[in-house]
């Protein structure tokens, strides 16, 4: 980990319940960081601590122990109010079931965290958004009217849309158009998948244990350097 990392997580540890009640750590003594411009997958078998690590490092959940910073803001200092705010505005999550608004279509999704922040978004953003994905020509369509691949898509552009600075796709899959949006900046994406084998040897580079106590050392991370951006905005993807 280094100090241009734009998410960095200090020793963090994750134990559920308490004394007696208490479980085994899911995250114990973790140390790693997220650099502008990479897509990472995070990698290993269930129960491993694969979605903890992402709910940690998002701001989604809290640590019992340790530090999470994001874009030198640390997470720990902040109220429930404030962190979610800043989830609002600058991490993007694109959820395992994609949690589409059925009532909406497409481009009112995308639009959907615009309006929440209280912006009125402009017609060319969202539909760039979408064309992004590949999906210009279904901003009109429901979600009931759309494949399963396309209500992806509109996820991972509503998850975009913000420009944030974390984005979170589905596990088991990795969306070419999520792929390339890696790649351009401002974005950085992480990319989590259960089964990583495929994911790594296709989308990414060698290899490494997840740093911390032998109780992480089922999870991997493979990581794809795109250090081509000088802004250090996020793209985050994730099961959850």
């Amino acid at each position: 980990m280094t100090s241009t990392d734009m998410v960095q997580l200090w020793s963090v540890s994750r134990v559920y319940g308490s004394g007696d009640q208490a479980v085994a750590a899911a995250l114990d003594d973790v140390t790693t960081g997220f650099a502008p411009g990479t897509f990472t997958a995070v990698m290993g078998p269930s129960g491993s601590g694969k979605s903890t690590l992402l709910h940690c490092a998002a701001g989604l959940d809290r640590p019992s122990d340790g530090k999470v910073v994001i874009d030198g803001t640390d997470l720990g200092t902040l109220t429930e109010n404030e962190l979610t705010l800043l989830r609002r505005a600058r991490v993007g999550f694109v959820f395992q079931s994609f949690n589409l608004v059925a009532s909406l279509t497409a481009e009112q999704n995308v639009a959907l965290p615009l309006r929440l922040a209280g912006r009125r978004p402009g017609v060319e953003e969202v539909r760039a958004a979408l064309a992004e994905v590949g999906l210009a020509e279904r901003a009109r369509h429901r979600p009931s009217e759309l494949s399963g691949g396309q209500q992806q898509r509109v996820a991972i552009a509503r998850a975009l849309v913000t420009k944030p600075a974390p984005a979170p796709c589905p596990r088991r899959r990795v969306c070419g158009g999520t792929r390339r949006s890696a790649t351009r900046p401002p974005s950085r994406l992480h990319v989590v998948a259960r089964d990583g084998g495929a994911v790594a040897d296709r989308a990414l580079g060698p290899q490494a244990p997840l740093p911390g106590r032998p109780s992480a050392s089922g999870v991997t991370l493979a990581r794809r350097e795109r250090r081509n951006s000088p802004r250090a905005e996020l793209g985050y993807i994730g099961p959850f």
